[in-house]
């Protein structure tokens, strides 16, 4: 079996019983590990409060930084601070819905391992759980195999350290999205096989409409910047390669409808199929 090291970034969730959850199953085996959870420059108080429980737990520790520096920064500075052969990356707004999730990771082969994620249950009205529900058939191994690079997320994930530290985080991906891709997309030019498989945690904490709609709307200024190195590595790129005529019927309609769709997507009964005319004009603004 495998010692790990358990690295979890943080801003602004309470992740203490995630980290509990964790220790408890890595205590029950005969394996070496640490937990180590870096706080991104968290500015909410009472998360604060609640975070600085973990270093009371055995092998478990907190280490906060004064401002935010992003989230490939927070992941690279997590591996030079592992002291174990294999990394194990969570997200801390995910939740542990296995009694061996550890012990999986532990047993697996492969040099990259992907567990995958379940989606929790569905709230009404909100967009992120409705958008993340319905696609949660494609979160499964079998599908993500299919794809193995192309599909590759860093909600959880495990790595041999040697491989992480010769192929960090891109830090130029100082805001939301896509640095996780760019990973995948890395491995795959140097020849690094990502193996998917059933060993998923939960995603149950759902951030508003508003929130969701503005950390789309960032990802999707990410992926404008890197759209040249993140070619055939993004579906809404290859929509956008392949569907020249839509494409500018839907970025002449943008400008006229943008607020209705965003003002009808921060309410109560949000569309998919807006949200996704929504996406795609909010990216052809920056293409035209």
């Amino acid at each position: 079996m495998k010692n790990l090291s358990i690295l979890i970034p943080t801003y602004n969730d309470e992740c203490y019983r995630l980290v509990r959850n964790l220790q408890q199953q890595a205590a029950a085996l005969d394996i070496s590990y640490e937990i180590i959870v870096v706080d991104d420059g968290s500015t909410e108080l009472s998360v604060i409060m609640d975070n600085c429980r973990i270093s009371n737990l055995e092998n478990c520790r907190l280490i906060r930084l004064r401002k935010n520096c992003g989230r490939s920064y927070v992941r690279n500075f997590l591996a030079s601070n592992a002291r174990y052969e294999w990394l194990l990356f969570i997200d801390s707004d995910m939740a542990i819905c296995r009694d061996d999730f550890v012990k999986c990771y532990a047993e697996a082969d492969g040099d990259v391992v992907m567990g995958g994620v379940v989606i929790g249950e569905a709230i009404e009205g909100n967009l992120r759980s409705l958008y993340e529900k319905t696609n949660e058939e494609a979160h499964t191994a079998e599908k993500r195999q299919q794809a193995p690079y192309q599909d590759f997320h860093t909600a959880n994930f495990m790595v041999r350290r040697d491989i992480m530290l010769a192929h960090p985080f891109d830090q130029r991906f100082r805001y939301y999205g896509y640095e996780d891709v760019f990973l995948g997309k890395t491995f795959q030019e140097n020849g690094i096989q990502i193996h998917h498989i059933d060993n998923p945690v939960s995603f149950e904490i759902f951030e508003s409409n508003e929130g969701f709609i503005k950390k789309t709307e960032e990802g999707l200024r990410t992926l404008y910047e890197f759209r040249e190195e993140l070619s055939g590595y993004s579906r809404l790129l290859d929509f956008v390669k392949t569907h020249h005529i839509l494409c500018i019927f839907i970025g002449w309609w943008h400008p006229l409808a943008k607020r209705w769709e965003r003002r009808h997507l921060m309410g109560n009964t949000p569309n998919l199929r807006i949200f996704s005319l929504y996406r795609l004009g909010y990216y052809l603004s920056f293409a035209h």
